[in-house]
């Protein structure tokens, strides 16, 4: 046994200077790269807070990041997706990509990502393991992401109009029949729409095993019956009875500032907060959830398997898990997004602020359901609803 410990004592002491010297072989192939990092651009607080990671990548690594903003990330799946079928192995448009769910699912599977460089970052000490940073969706990540962000659907009202929120489905269902117009969702496939699909499927089908595993053709029906039942009484009882959806969360928070409705919705729980401090939302607005749990996750990043920038992007990947990043991430002034690292893993100083930034209150975290139910549930709602 003590050769056991001796031998491995020594290992170590080879592997420390040898993984040190290979990532300073990796920042020093990144110098001079130009990493095209596609991503959501559909927040102005998470483009502001992208284009500062561009200016530090640019200060203090020579690296030039390009930020491709995105309306969805399927568009940048499909673009590697058309890279692939060309036979374009190397050179690749995409070097860094903001994905989760769905879509990592599609590229894992065909096997278009590089794996098992995540968990090298020196960064990745950090990280708080105990959250699901290892799989998304139900899937293994295999170290082909990289977490980098928190999230959790989030509802949002305004205290002047609505002091006392609805905090089960059916609470909801009844709040938008006694306030007949002012309650909506983003129209599916949006993240956040279909997310609320989620929570409500979650939440309302008796089966909810049966979301841990792809969904079976056999029993599709029966497990999400509750859901399109629900969905059938709510609708006539929103905005627009339900013949239209907004096109995004952005959407529904200028309807709520407006008065238009009582109630927005968000995948940040700081969301209001970074909101309200741009003046976007009034003083008065607040968060909430349903009592039961609300439907959460990690979001993560990815590097294509035909990267042009593999190294640079794996740096950007390991600066966005930097504390001095994720601070700033965390912070409602800037973005407000939920940090990824463990607190206890930080010096005094940096721990204090990280915990002062999380969000009071919080509700329960509910997993997602397997990948598969998003394409699945998106083409369901698609064929009832959309063309109405």
């Amino acid at each position: 046994m003590r050769h056991c410990v001796w031998l491995l004592g020594i290992l170590s002491l080879f592997s420390q200077p040898t993984y040190a010297l290979d990532w300073q072989q990796i920042k020093d192939e990144a110098k001079g790269q130009t990493v095209w990092f596609n991503a959501w651009g559909g927040d102005n607080a998470v483009n502001q807070y992208l284009d500062w990671v561009s200016g530090e990548m640019k200060t203090h690594y020579a690296i030039n990041l390009k930020i491709v903003r995105l309306a969805d990330a399927a568009d940048a799946v499909k673009r590697i997706q058309t890279e692939s079928a060309a036979g374009r192995k190397t050179g690749g448009s995409v070097d860094l990509l903001w994905v989760n769910g769905e879509n990592f699912r599609t590229l894992k599977e065909a096997g278009l990502l590089q794996t098992r460089w995540a968990q090298t970052l020196p960064n990745w000490r950090l990280v708080d393991t105990q959250q699901p940073v290892n799989e998304d969706f139900a899937i293994p990540t295999e170290g082909a992401e990289s977490p980098w962000g928190g999230a959790q659907l989030t509802f949002i009202a305004n205290s002047a109009t609505t002091p006392e929120p609805p905090k089960t489905p059916q609470a909801l269902l009844e709040f938008a029949k006694t306030h007949s117009g002012t309650v909506t969702y983003p129209r599916p496939p949006d993240f956040t729409g279909t997310a609320f699909l989620e929570q409500l499927l979650i939440t309302l089908t008796p089966q909810p095993d049966a979301l841990k595993i792809a969904p079976d053709n056999t029993t599709f029906a029966e497990v999400t019956a509750p859901l399109w039942h629900y969905l059938d009484a709510l609708h006539p009882w929103l905005w627009r009875k339900g013949a239209d959806f907004p096109p995004s969360p952005a959407r529904l928070d200028a309807l709520l500032n407006a008065g238009v409705l009582r109630i927005s919705m968000t995948f940040n729980p700081a969301h209001a907060q970074q909101k309200i401090a741009s003046g976007e939302l009034p003083a008065t607005a607040y968060s909430f959830g349903f009592s039961q749990g609300m439907v959460g996750n990690v979001h993560f990043v990815t590097i294509p398997a035909n990267a042009r920038a593999s190294a640079g992007a794996k740096v950007v990947a390991n600066f966005l898990l930097s504390p001095e990043a994720q601070l700033r991430k965390a912070d409602p002034a800037f973005w407000g997004d939920p940090s990824v690292l463990d607190p206890q893993k930080l010096p005094d100083a940096q721990r204090n602020v990280l915990q002062s930034r999380v969000p009071e209150g919080l509700p329960a975290v509910l997993p997602e359901p397997h990948a598969a139910w998003v394409n699945a549930l998106e083409q369901e709602w698609l064929r009832r609803y959309g063309t109405r």
